[in-house]
């Protein structure tokens, strides 16, 4: 194929694909089933991670779950126990799950460390068997200003935002890449998308977990991985007590409410089970990526002051602090 032809083709493909998300907006794509399958998912002991862990339980998919905290993971494990014991098995289905033998795993496991990821995953092949999703949920945050913040707890901010996807994909990917099977979620943040003052560490660890993201799938393409689907989430802030604080002009405050974390995870999941590439929520937050490509950077700095966004990390910072100081007060007594 010549040059000439080959544009028309790409052109036309291009085009194509507009027609196609279109059409997704008319005529809904249907839910895949994740019924009897193995998903992983890290930071499952709270948060989003919990949340993420009873949507695919209400789903009987098989869970594997992952925290640095073994008390909270395993509550979240019988909150899923609970909701296996109240599902009814589908007509017809032929993977029931036993009411006597709920399928949920639990693994304490420190997602900064490689050798700890190694490991727990070399555990989970052994005693649950291949996985089919690797949900990427564990996150973390400093709460300091940069020149405030001990090197160790950027580095720490780094190796579980970001770095942990490198180990864990090292871990599962070979498997699915034989099978070319199997479903790998990053669970990112709109500040991996767009910045704002005084969280340095954070957003540079979202900027790399959706550049890995972001190759990863450019990878998976060129190598015909078709059957290995990849979905980025990528939320606006989320109500979980992580950024408490965070304020924005208080005549805007309405137009950018925190997520109800209820909300932000049945987003994700819809995203997930119909294979979609990558969900911002609200979306709101396309616009505002958009726009951060073709506003020169004096007008955005403008525009996140009118917002009261320049700064609206500040009263969160202040607070992790007075916190910080309170708890190393009563440390001294």
């Amino acid at each position: 194929m010549n040059f000439v032809t080959e544009l028309f083709v790409v052109t036309f493909k291009i085009l194509w694909s507009f027609v196609l998300a279109g059409a997704k907006w008319l005529i809904p794509p249907r839910e895949k089933s994740v019924e009897g399958q193995v998903c992983v998912i890290t930071g499952a002991g709270s948060g989003l991670g919990r949340l993420f862990a009873q949507e695919f339980a209400r789903r009987r998919a098989t869970l594997v779950l992952w925290d640095v905290n073994r008390e909270s993971n395993e509550e979240t494990a019988e909150m899923v126990r609970e909701i296996y014991r109240e599902i009814k098995p589908c007509a017809g289905s032929v993977q029931e799950l036993p009411v006597f033998q709920p399928k949920v795993y639990t693994y304490v496991c420190d997602v900064s460390k490689r050798e700890r990821v190694y490991s727990t995953a070399e555990k989970v092949r052994k005693e649950v068997g291949n996985i089919d999703l690797l949900i990427n949920n564990a996150g973390v945050v400093s709460g300091r200003h940069l020149l405030e913040c001990p090197d160790e707890l950027i580095e720490r901010t780094m190796m579980v935002n970001c770095h942990a996807h490198f180990w864990t994909a090292k871990a599962f990917l070979p498997k699915m890449l034989e099978l070319n099977h199997g479903h790998i979620v990053t669970v990112a943040s709109s500040l991996g998308l767009f910045t704002t003052a005084g969280v340095e560490d954070y957003c540079a660890s979202k900027f790399g977990a959706i550049g890995f993201h972001e190759s990863l799938s450019h990878e998976l393409k060129a190598a015909d991985k078709d059957g290995i689907k990849m979905t980025l989430v990528c939320p606006f802030l989320v109500d979980t007590g992580m950024f408490n604080g965070c304020k924005i002009r208080k005549e805007m405050a309405p137009l950018f409410p925190p997520l109800k974390p209820e909300y932000c995870v049945k987003q994700a999941m819809r995203a997930i089970l119909t294979d979609q590439p990558m969900i911002c929520t609200p979306r709101v937050m396309y616009m505002v990526t958009f726009m951060k490509t073709v506003l020169p950077f004096d007008a955005i700095v403008c525009m996140y002051r009118f917002i009261g966004a320049d700064k609206c990390m500040y009263p969160f910072l202040a607070q992790r602090k007075e916190s910080t100081n309170n708890n190393e007060s009563k440390t001294g007594i």
